[in-house]
């Protein structure tokens, strides 16, 4: 990541056009990008490396309208990311998906609430790992980058608030938030999945 003098220099270079810009860009964001996007996509996953480059396209056609006042740098990238990751979802037909992996992650809930089943086995099921990331791409990018700097990347709260602007306790507001609408969203799935198993 740039430090904010950069991050600076790049904005007014991406602003003129300029190819160094470009490439300090690059140099300094293109592996975060593409960690970002393999959590919502997955990483072995071929799209990955055509929402990486669908993200840097729309931030070249975009530059001129990026506002510092609105947030980081990394902010607006890891929006256009997001933004891209969830047209690479949509396009795949995962929500046609979602519905089996559902009906797996929730018999995989049911087994956690019925048995003294390991955490760590849990999170191992393929179907539930698919769960989580179509749920993060479902989710704002600000939400889903909080949550996954924070238990995926181990980031701190100073380098979220850093990263994404904001003081510390306006970053610790927004995580629990994030939490919490996580929360209800995986339950919701699995819920809506365990009275479809029941009928």
């Amino acid at each position: 990541m740039l430090d904010e003098h950069d991050q600076l220099v790049v904005i007014r270079g991406l602003r003129d056009g300029n190819r160094e810009a470009w490439s300090a860009l690059y140099r300094g964001y293109s592996a975060d990008v593409w960690r970002y996007v393999a959590r919502l996509v997955g990483p072995q996953s071929a799209d990955v490396a055509d929402v990486v480059q669908e993200t840097l396209l729309a931030a070249a056609r975009s530059a001129r309208q990026f506002d510092v006042s609105k947030g980081t740098l990394w902010s607006w990238l890891a929006g256009i990311a997001h933004r891209q990751a969830a047209l690479a979802n949509r396009r795949a037909h995962r929500a046609t998906r979602v519905v089996a992996l559902a009906e797996s992650g929730a018999a995989v809930f049911r087994a956690l609430c019925e048995t003294d089943l390991a955490v760590d086995a849990i999170w191992e099921r393929q179907e539930l790992v698919e769960i989580v990331r179509w749920l993060l791409a479902e989710m704002s990018p600000e939400y889903a980058g909080l949550l996954t700097g924070k238990y995926l990347d181990e980031a701190s709260i100073e380098d979220l608030s850093q990263q994404w602007g904001g003081s510390i306790e306006a970053t610790k507001s927004k995580l629990a938030r994030a939490r919490r609408e996580f929360r209800e969203q995986f339950e919701r799935v699995t819920r809506t999945s365990l009275s479809a198993a029941d009928q």
